[in-house]
C-alpha cells in the first residue's frame, strides 16, 4: 500500500510536471507554424491543460477500469469548477469581458446534458464515443472559425501575452513538446497503477479514487495556469481555461475512453456526480453571461458557495469510503 502511495504521489507530481512542458512545447510549436494566439489559446493550451485527464482515462479504460476513466473526466469538471473557479473567484472577483465564452459557455452546458443523457440506459458505448468525438471536432471546426473572427475580442490580447510567455526557439519546443507526451503517458501509467491498488486494498470503487485523488491531480495545470492568470489581472483566461478543460473531458477525454473500451457505468454517476456537475455548470453560465445586461461577474460570495459545494461534495464521497 505505501507503495501504491508512492506511485501516485510521484506519478502526480510528474504528471502535472510533464504536463506544463507538454504545453510550453506546443504553444511554441504552433507560434512557429503562424497559428494566431487566440487559437493557440483555445485548442493547444486547452488541449495540453486536459491531456492529464486524457492519458489517465485512456490508459484506465484499457485496462478495464471505467470507475476510474469515468470519475477522472467528471471528477475533474467538477473540481475545475467548484475548486479552481472557487479559489479564483475568492482571490480575485473574476470579470467576464469575452464575448467567445459567453458563446461556449451554453455550449459547454449542451455538452453537459449531452453526457446525461448517453449514461441513462447504464453504459456508454462505442456509438456513444463516436457522437462523443463527432461533437468534439464540430467544436473545434467551430472554435477555428470564431477564433479567426474575434481577433479583436478581449481573450485574443490575453491569450497573446500567455502564448508570448511560452517562446522559445523551435528545436528546444520540439524537444519539450515530445518530451512532455513521453513523460505524460509514462507518469499516468504509474499513477493509474497506484490509484487501482489504493482501491483494491482500501475496499472503494476506483470510481471515487477517480472522482477524487485522481481528479484532484489531473486538474493542477488548470489550477496552477488560473492562479497565474488571475495574478496578471487575465480575468477571461482564468476562466477560458475551465471552460475549455470542461469541453475537452466531457467530449475527448471520456470519448477516447469509451473508444478504447466501452464503459459499464453505475447508476450512481447519473444521480449524484453528474447531477452536481450539471448543476455547477448551470451556475457558472448564469454567474458567467450577466443578468439584464450587466457584465458578468463571479464574486467572492459565488466563490465561496462554489468553494463550499466542492467541500461538501468531497465529503459525501469520503464518507462513503468509510462506510
Amino acid at each position: 500500500m505505501l507503495l501504491a502511495l508512492a506511485a501516485v504521489i510521484a506519478g502526480l507530481a510528474l504528471l502535472v510536471w510533464s504536463a506544463d512542458r507538454f504545453v510550453d512545447g506546443a504553444s511554441a510549436t504552433a507560434t512557429h507554424a503562424g497559428m494566431p494566439p487566440l487559437l493557440i489559446g483555445m485548442l493547444i493550451i486547452g488541449f495540453g491543460t486536459s491531456a492529464p485527464e486524457m492519458v489517465v482515462s485512456a490508459l484506465a479504460a484499457g485496462q478495464g477500469n471505467p470507475g476510474l476513466a469515468l470519475g477522472n473526466a467528471y471528477g475533474s469538471n467538477i473540481t475545475n469548477i467548484a475548486l479552481i473557479i472557487g479559489l479564483v473567484a475568492i482571490i480575485s472577483p473574476i470579470k467576464v469581458h469575452s464575448q467567445v465564452l459567453r458563446k461556449e459557455l451554453p455550449i459547454l452546458l449542451g455538452v453537459t446534458l449531452l453526457a446525461g443523457y448517453q449514461l441513462l440506459d447504464g453504459s456508454l458505448s462505442r456509438n456513444d464515443a463516436w457522437v462523443l468525438l463527432g461533437a468534439f471536432f464540430l467544436l473545434m471546426g467551430w472554435s477555428i472559425v470564431e477564433g479567426m473572427r474575434s481577433k479583436d475580442d478581449a481573450l485574443s490580447g490575453e491569450y497573446a501575452e500567455e502564448v508570448a510567455s511560452h517562446a522559445m526557439p523551435l528545436n528546444k519546443a520540439l524537444f519539450w513538446l515530445i518530451l512532455g507526451l513521453v513523460l505524460l503517458i509514462a507518469s499516468s501509467r504509474l499513477l493509474v497503477w497506484g490509484a487501482v491498488y489504493i482501491a483494491e486494498g482500501l475496499g472503494v470503487s476506483d470510481l471515487i479514487i477517480g472522482l477524487t485523488i485522481v481528479a484532484i491531480g489531473t486538474s493542477l495545470p488548470e489550477l496552477a495556469s488560473s492562479l497565474a492568470a488571475i495574478r496578471r489581472n487575465e480575468h477571461d483566461l482564468a476562466l477560458g481555461n475551465v471552460i475549455g478543460s470542461g469541453l475537452f473531458n466531457t467530449l475527448a477525454v471520456v470519448g477516447i475512453a469509451a473508444g478504447i473500451a466501452p464503459l459499464a457505468v453505475e447508476p450512481v454517476v447519473l444521480y449524484r456526480d453528474w447531477v452536481v456537475m450539471f448543476a455547477l455548470t448551470f451556475v457558472l453560465l448564469v454567474m458567467g453571461i450577466g443578468r439584464m445586461g450587466k457584465q458578468g461577474t463571479i464574486s467572492r460570495f459565488n466563490g465561496v458557495l462554489l468553494l463550499a459545494t466542492y467541500v461538501g461534495y468531497t465529503a459525501y464521497l469520503v464518507s462513503t469510503m468509510l462506510t
